[in-house]
């Protein structure tokens, strides 16, 4: 269940609330290739099975700005904020690869609101996510997602 704020102030008092875990999601062969026919990366080790199996990590991998883009995915598993008449997103603070994400495994999300405060009519509220990858001692990615919502 996601954490609900009823409205974007609301945020300003919820600093250093934890969030998730998201579900499972399986990361599978077809969104790589997905991904990189979109993107036009077509590095080898995220879409040549045979070849990835004899390379570093066994088996593809995948794009490391794919598994940062699932955070859209995961985010509303994670928090839902109500009552503003929009918002939008201004972009990451921080974001690392820490840890590979190998074809056919699991990721989920959890989060951490890191800070809040009123910026230009509206709330901005700092998210940490961080995709962990089941079984893995280290996470996949960690992002500080940085979103304003302004208030009805």
């Amino acid at each position: 269940m996601p954490l609900v704020v009823a409205k974007p102030a609301d945020l300003l008092g919820l600093i250093g609330t934890k969030m998730g875990p998201s579900d499972w999601l399986m990361i599978e062969q077809s969104r790589v290739d997905g991904f990189a026919e979109i993107t036009g990366d077509h590095q080898w080790i995220h879409i040549d099975v045979e070849r990835a199996k004899a390379g570093p990590f066994g088996g593809t991998i995948a794009h490391g700005y794919l598994t940062m883009s699932l955070i859209n995915l995961f985010l509303p598993e994670l928090i839902e904020v109500r009552g503003f008449a929009h918002a939008v997103n201004v972009g990451l603070d921080r974001l690392r690869f820490l840890n590979p994400v190998k074809v056919g495994s699991r990721i989920r999300a959890v989060a951490e609101l890191v800070s809040a405060e009123e910026i230009k009519g509206a709330v901005q509220a700092v998210v940490r996510v961080t995709i962990e990858v089941e079984g893995a001692d280290k996470p996949a990615c960690v992002a500080d997602t940085v979103s304003r919502y302004f208030p009805e």
